[in-house]
This record gives C-alpha cells, structure tokens and sequence, in this order.
C-alpha cells in the first residue's frame, strides 16, 4: 500500500518509449487540421510531443495526479494484494526450507546457501504469481477499467492461449532470480559482519534494516535493465501501434 505508487510511476516511466522513434513514419491529427504524414529522418528532432511523456520521477507524479487524478497512483493495487499472499508463503518458506536442507549438507556457514536458497525459491513464486503480475503491470501502465481489463484479457486468451498470461515470465525470472541470488547473499553477509562488529549474538532492528536496504539498493541498480526489459514486453501484450517505416 505504502509503495504501490513509485510503483505505478516506475512502470509508466519504463513503459514510455522514446516518443518519436527514427526511420518511423506516423499520420497525426489535432483535429484542427489535414491528416499529415510526420516522418524523422537522421538525428533531427521531431517536433510531435507525445501526450503525457515523462520527464522524471517528479513530473510523472505531477502529470499522474493532474491528468488522471490521485486514485491512479494506486491503480493494480488488488492484484499487487492478492500477490502479496502466495508470494510470500512461497517465497519466505522454499527460502527458510532450503536453507535448513542445504545447511546439513554444505554446511551451516557455507556461502553459497543463500545464492541457492534465494534463486530457488523466487523461481518458483514468480512462476506461480506471473499472470498477476501481468495483470498488476497492465494496470499501473494505463488506467482501465475492470470490465475493459477483462475483455482484454479474454480476447487475448482466445486469440493466444492461456500461455499469454505468462508473457514476460522469462524476463521477470531473469530480473528476479539474479535479485534474490544477490540480495540474500548480500544480507547475510552484511547481517554478520555488523554482527561482529558490535559484538551482538542476534541481528538488532538497525543492524537488519541497515542490512535489507544495502542489499536490496545493490541488487536493485543490477537487474533494472531486467525490469525495464519485463515491463516493456508485458505492457506490449495489448498494446497495438500501428508505424510505417
């Protein structure tokens, strides 16, 4: 609830294309005037500004509020809910299983727990929650209806089978598996080392919070491009452009 809207801003800003791709051709009309053909040619700027582009974190929480009002900020928060509970007890609980049944066999301090732990777990969670997370994603990047988002999802289906809903399947798992391998390899090591260093027996509140934001910021800046990748192909799922090179 808390983070749902840089959420929201997150998605639009990665789905937003560069407005005027080049060698593209398109026909614009303001309705004041002819149809005109608009073409960009080399590295010459297009003088068409597409509606509600985003410059920045700040001017998409502006334009979002303005154009769409507050509500949106919050919108795919119902299937980021009901994600929420399977993603966890998968998650949480392959990761603390794992772990027990990879500490009798490689050993309780062994490194690579962790890694191993994390990458498997969150293989199986994303694997079972992907169609809520291209449901969730569809949502943030443009505000529908219920009704409107249920046509499209069963036309869609009809059109391409019920494997469609798991577009963007590979690159949520090569955006989520690589986080968790690095996230929990990391907080783990973080947790003992700040351990050691004041002298305490069991992670305090600081030294766990200290521990879960470094890991989880260098994970973060590693696989964005992975993300950005997974909301781009599950955004394109409905999304029909039609450009004459």
């Amino acid at each position: 609830i808390l983070v749902t809207p840089l959420d929201v801003i997150k998605t639009r800003l990665q789905a937003q294309t560069n407005p005027f791709s080049k060698g593209k051709c398109f026909v614009y009309s303001n309705g004041l005037m002819d149809h005109i053909c608009v073409c960009e040619n080399g590295d010459s700027k297009a003088w068409y500004k597409k509606p509600g582009h985003f410059k920045g974190t700040l001017d998409a929480f502006v334009k979002i509020i303005q154009i769409e009002g507050i509500k949106s900020l919050w919108s795919g928060l119902p299937p980021t809910l009901i994600m929420a509970l399977p993603t966890t007890v998968i998650y949480f609980t392959c990761y603390d299983q794992l772990s027990e049944a990879l500490k009798s066999r490689l050993g309780k301090d062994d490194e690579h727990i962790p890694v191993l732990a994390g990458s498997l777990s969150r293989f199986g969670s994303v694997t079972v929650v992907s169609p809520l997370e291209l449901i969730r994603t569809r949502m943030q990047y443009r505000s529908l209806s219920y009704n409107q988002l249920y046509t499209c999802i069963t036309s869609k289906v009809a059109t391409d089978g019920w494997f469609s809903l798991w577009r963007g399947w590979s690159s949520t798992v090569l955006r989520d598996v690589p986080f968790s391998a690095i996230y929990w390899y990391n907080y783990e090591r973080f947790k003992k080392k700040m351990c050691k260093e004041v002298g305490a027996h069991e992670p305090t509140f600081l030294i766990a919070f200290t521990s879960g934001a470094a890991s989880g910021s260098i994970a973060a800046v590693i696989t964005l491009p992975f993300d950005v990748v997974k909301t781009h192909r599950q955004t394109q799922l409905w999304e029909s452009e039609t450009l004459k090179s």
